[in-house]
Order: structure tokens, then C-alpha cells, then sequence
């Protein structure tokens, strides 16, 4: 990871300051609000810490309002329930005596199912496969952005104050104003320091990286992006996430993402995360307000 760049485990680090109360920082204080995969990856970590021998299987969050960068934040976890198979946890952000941020974590011990089924992961390139090397005699790479044409490169990782992930995008004609072909995006990520043998741990850092670009799935439909539209304008509402299987968040990932609708000044995004052998790991839903600058 490169020097100076705050490790996730910096990040989703809290420090308990009462009974079921801790307190959070924001790896980049100049920036203009708190990343919401920040908020999520460290109020799942806050619930975490309040149950044992249960693992979170969902998440439904609410953005309440933009958060300080420069303030710490304070997560306040209620224990809505304790049964015999689920424990619910809800989470309130707190900023200058205010709430920016609540989500309800459910928590289950784990059970034999009678039923078991799973979408088919999508044939795609492989991560190795989508390098600058490898795709540099493609005449479309020479045009894409510098910045989304860096993802690409080695050991690479997207700027603070998102989370340090490396990104693989398997498609890039929609950071060129083309449209999707078949109006999903699929690419490859994974945290990009190698993170201890913690099935919560991978499971909060996941839920941190799950936040990044999700709003593109709306654009990528009109051939835009957040990246390099200044006209638009969006924050995300709410996000939801539901955990199927393990997997280890510092391997490679595939993320699919798509839109099915967007109306009244909102845009639904979904998306499925893939471990390499196509085992579904997680699936995530968000709705933001997207306009057009006026």
C-alpha cells in the first residue's frame, strides 16, 4: 500500500469511550464530507463489538445528513434484540449533538439451510487480464481519463477518502459517454493491504468498499459518470446489504452492478459480489438523489 495512504484497519479502528459507545475519525480531514462506505464500515464494527458468536447477515442504513471530515464520530449502538438465532443492533451517527448517519445490523447464529441456491456469476475478463500492459493495444485505453486509466496500473489504489481498494474495471466505453451494451458494470476489487484472519473484520471492510461508485450503475446507462460530469449531482439516501457466504475482502472481487430504475429525482442501484469461483458473497441495493445542475 502506498506510504501515507491510512490503512482500513486504521480506519475501522474505534475507540470505546462508554458502554456501547464509540468514537471514529475520517482518514482525510480537507475533504468536503465523510465517504458514506466510512460510515457503514464503522457502525457495522461498532455493532459487531456488542454481540458474540453471531455473524451480521444484513445492514439497512439511512444517510442522514453529510458528514465533517474534521469532527470525530461518535456511534451510539442500541440492543434492540438478543433471541435464540438473531441479535438486531441499531447504530446512530452523532456529529455536533446530531444525528448524520443510522443503520439496523441483524446478526444470526448460523443454521443448516434446507434450500440452497445462488445467481451464476458472469463470465468476464480476469483481473490479470485487465492491467495497462495487458490492455494497452486496445485504442480505446489510450482515451479513457488519467485518472480512471490509473486504476488500472499495479499496486494502484483509488484516492483517500475512499477506502484503499485496488479497481479493476472489466468495462470503461461508458467513462467515454458510450452506453452500456447491456446496461450492467461489472469490476473487479479488493482491499488492497492484507487484512488478519476475521470473518467480521472482512465482512465490515466489504461493506466500507461496497458504498464506492454504486451511482454510476444509474449514469453508465446514458453513457455518464460522476467522475467527469460536473453537472451532476448526487448523495446517496439509503444502502442495504445482505451476506450470503465467506470470503476474504483482500481477494479479488466481482462486483456487478446494475440500475432498474431511476425517477423523481432518485436512481436505484443493485449489486452482486462474486468470489473468483463464482460463489455469490453478498448482494447490495442503494437509492440516491441524482439531478442535473441547473
Amino acid at each position: 500500500m502506498p506510504k501515507g495512504l491510512m490503512g482500513l484497519l486504521a480506519i475501522l479502528g474505534l475507540e470505546p469511550i462508554g458502554q456501547n459507545v464509540f468514537r471514529g475519525s475520517s482518514p482525510n480531514p480537507s475533504f468536503q464530507r465523510v465517504f458514506g462506505g466510512q460510515l457503514i464500515g464503522q457502525a457495522m464494527i461498532a455493532a459487531s463489538r456488542t454481540v458474540e458468536a453471531r455473524m451480521a447477515h444484513s445492514l439497512h442504513a439511512c444517510f442522514v445528513q453529510p458528514g465533517d471530515p474534521k469532527v470525530p464520530i461518535i456511534y451510539e449502538v442500541e440492543l434492540l434484540r438478543n433471541g435464540k438465532s438473531y441479535s438486531t443492533r441499531r447504530v446512530t451517527a452523532v456529529q455536533h449533538g446530531k444525528a448524520i448517519f443510522s443503520v439496523v445490523v441483524s446478526f444470526h447464529v448460523g443454521e443448516q439451510s434446507a434450500f440452497e441456491h445462488q445467481d451464476k456469476m458472469p463470465s468476464v475478463q480476469q483481473p490479470e487480464e485487465l492491467t495497462t500492459d495487458a490492455l494497452s493495444r486496445n485504442p480505446l485505453f489510450a482515451e479513457l481519463p488519467e485518472g480512471v486509466r490509473r486504476w488500472y496500473e499495479p499496486d494502484r489504489v483509488i484516492e483517500l477518502p475512499y477506502p484503499p481498494i485496488e479497481l479493476r474495471p472489466v468495462e470503461f466505453g461508458h467513462y467515454m459517454g458510450r452506453k452500456l451494451r447491456d446496461e450492467r458494470i461489472h469490476f473487479w476489487l479488493r482491499i488492497a493491504e492484507k487484512l488478519p484472519n476475521d470473518p467480521v473484520l472482512h465482512m465490515c471492510a466489504l461493506a466500507y468498499a461496497s458504498d464506492w461508485s454504486l451511482l454510476d450503475a444509474v449514469l453508465a446507462r446514458y453513457g455518464r459518470t460522476v467522475l467527469d460530469d460536473s453537472n451532476i449531482l448526487g448523495a446517496s439516501l439509503d444502502h442495504a446489504m445482505w451476506f450470503h457466504r465467506p470470503f476474504r475482502a483482500d481477494e479479488w472481487l466481482l462486483y456487478v452492478k446494475d440500475s432498474p430504475s431511476a425517477q423523481g429525482g432518485r436512481g436505484l442501484a443493485r449489486g452482486s459480489i462474486f468470489k473468483r469461483d463464482g460463489t455469490l458473497v453478498a448482494t447490495v441495493a442503494q437509492e440516491a438523489a441524482i439531478r442535473t445542475r441547473r
